[in-house]
This record gives C-alpha cells, structure tokens and sequence, in this order.
C-alpha cells in the first residue's frame, strides 16, 4: 500500500519502502548506534502496522482554488498546509471526525485563523481516541474565546459521531502552530477520556503524554518490566513519568513507586489515574527529574530499580551523573531517539555500568523513528 501524499506530506519518511524493507533499515541504523554497547535484539514489528495512531492533529486553512476553509497536514519544514483526504497511519474514525469538523466549520461560517494577517478564528483540531475503550476526544485550537453557536455546534458533531465523550474549545491567540494555548473550556463531556494499557486504566487530557501507538506500546512496557524483574521489596524510582501510566503498571509487583515528572497537568492526572487503579504504593512529585533524583543522591536515598523514559532531547547531564550515583541494581532506559540514547549509554556504561539487553520495538511504522528499552546493571 502507498501513499499518494507520501512525497508532499513527508510525514511518513520510509513510505517508498515495503515494510519489511523498513524494518532492516531501522535495523541497521540501530545496530550502527548502539552495537558497541551490546548485541542489539531483532526490532519487534508490528502485526498491522497501519492506522495505529490514535492522536491526530489538522491544521485549518483557507483553500483559495475552492474558495472555502480546509484541513490537512501542517508541514513544519515549509509552514504550509498539505491537503490529505486519508492518511494510512492515522485511525480512520478519527479522520472521519476531522472531515466532518471541517464541514461544520463552513456550515457555521468560522474562518480558518491566517498567521500572516493575524486574522480567523480556528487555527486546528486534536483527536484522540482510547483504543481499549473506544472514547473519542475533540479538542479544538482557536485564536479566540467566543465560539459562536457553540451548543449547535457542539451538538452537530455528537449527533454526527456518538462516540465523541467529550469536546474541549483551547485558546491560543498568538501560539505556534499545533500547539495547546494556556486557557482551555470544556464544552461537552467531563474534559478527559479514558484508556485501557497492560490491564490498567487510564485518564487522558489535551495536554497529556500518551503513547500514540497503544498495540505497541504494551509490548514496549511489557518488555520494559519483563527487564527490569521488579520483586514485591523494591523501591522503584519513574523519572519522567508523565500521566503515571508505566510506573502504575509496575506498581502492581513493586514495594513502592516513585514518579517525577515537570508537567504538572501530568502530575494531575498521574494522581488521579493512581487513585482509579487502586495503586495505594505509588507517590508522585511535581519537579525537575534531574534536581530531584540529585537531591534523593544527597539524603542518601536508594532505590532498586530505575525506570526512565525521557523526551526526544534525552536525559540531562545532571540526571545522569545523580542515576549512576545512586547505584541502584537495575536501570530501565526507554527512549524514542537512537541518537540521544547512544549520548546517554556512553555516559551511564562508564560510570559503572553496562547495557546487559538492547530490545528495539517498531512504535512508528513506515517513519524513521525508533523506539529502544535497554536494560542496564552494575558491573
């Protein structure tokens, strides 16, 4: 299967490759990267590796040919928008709320918001969707608070699509494109969904981190944990924790769980979601993961087993200096950039330890990027 928008959107980097094509090419740029700290494992694939995604963003236009408001995918190398009428890797329900969105956006006269002249109103669309549970979250970007005929438009969408539970309108009058802006207005619902993941459930917001691919995302924690081999009289430290979602799961075999993470709206529902699973052993802080895992190095504080999943920029030097101190027996590094992992192995396996399994999954089909668990122990 091809992509006729493969070439414009250049969303899908590996698109002129068949998938098992890709699959060795990702192969051998991870064996390039990390083979000198290990053997690296054969990537796990995925077993139908189209319309994974279950966030989509769109990005509003004024399409000039047909003289009237349009979406499609917002291109950050060019700043324009590539119109696409079906997108192989996003989830086909979440793409037909989108075009049904867009239609009611003509309908109720709302023009797309034009950075150039700093004039319109909508700006773009967020869905995401809970796979397990079927929940379906709209959340739309405009440049100002009055939506007008809000509750027509609110009801236009729920009859069109019932799965919809809950519609958000946020506001972000000078932000960049397909960003969240500072004030968000439930419209309709409770302003989150909820998700299943490893056997636990999950809350999600519009600002939440949550894994766009779930199928494999459980093989990702599953994997994660089956490493880690966390008994019932560990301390388990979760540093970039987001919503909480790995650390709850490995609160069920753990003594205890500590999370950290800097996003307070995560903190949040890291707490909620703790409370709604029943993970009494779990705590969470709002803070820096590299300040506060240096200040646990510096009241002496221990634990057993290490979980990091840091963003694409890898952990910082600071953190990293503070883990290899702390000298616990057993670090698990999640990571979403090859590049950045390769840094931070260099660091961590010449302070004391080495990577003992290097397990790549394919979270991101028919896309450059990779996603790695390593495990690491004291020499």
């Amino acid at each position: 299967m091809k992509c006729k928008y493969y070439k414009k959107c250049s969303g899908c980097q590996l698109q002129n490759l068949d998938y098992p094509e890709q699959l060795k090419y990702k192969q051998k740029q991870l064996n390039t990267l990390l083979s000198k700290y290990g053997r690296v494992e054969r990537i796990i694939p995925m077993e139908h590796p189209f319309n994974y995604r279950n966030k989509m963003q769109c990005a509003f236009y004024y399409d000039t040919r047909q003289k009237r408001l349009a979406s499609g995918v917002y291109q950050s190398t060019r700043g324009s928008v590539v119109s696409v009428d079906y997108c192989m890797i996003e989830d086909e329900e979440c793409q037909e709320i989108a075009r049904t969105v867009t239609k009611l956006c003509t309908s109720f006269k709302l023009k797309a918001f034009d950075e150039r002249k700093g004039s319109g109103f909508v700006r773009h669309l967020l869905i995401r969707k809970g796979f397990k549970t079927g929940e379906v979250m709209l959340v739309i970007v405009t440049a100002g608070v009055n939506l007008p005929k809000k509750t027509s438009f609110v009801n236009a969408v729920i009859k069109a699509h019932p799965s919809v539970k809950t519609i958000v309108q946020n506001v972000s009058p000078d932000g960049i494109n397909l960003t969240l802006g500072e004030r968000s207005f439930v419209l309709y619902g409770s302003g989150y969904i909820e998700d299943e993941l490893c056997g636990c459930r999950f809350r999600i917001s519009p600002e939440s981190f949550y894994q766009v691919n779930p199928t494999q995302c459980e093989i990702l924690y599953n994997t994660a944990l089956k490493l880690a081999e966390i008994k019932d009289t560990d301390r388990v430290f979760d540093a970039y924790c987001g919503t909480g979602t790995i650390g709850i799961i490995a609160s069920k075999n753990a003594g205890e769980v500590l999370g950290v993470e800097l996003n307070a709206a995560a903190v949040y529902d890291a707490v909620k979601n703790a409370k709604n699973n029943g993970a009494n052993n779990i705590y969470f802080e709002c803070a820096d993961a590299g300040d506060y895992i240096t200040e646990l190095t510096k009241a002496g504080e221990k634990f057993d087993v290490v979980i990091l999943d840091p963003p694409r920029a890898g952990a910082t030097v600071r953190f990293l200096k503070a883990l290899c101190k702390m000298k616990s027996d057993r670090i698990v590094y999640i990571s979403c950039n090859p590049q950045t992992l390769a840094r931070d192995l260099n660091f961590i396996t010449t302070h004391g330890y080495r990577a003992k399994k290097i397990q790549p999954v394919d979270m991101f089909p028919h896309t450059k990027h990779m996603e790695c668990v390593v495990l690491l122990s004291k020499n």
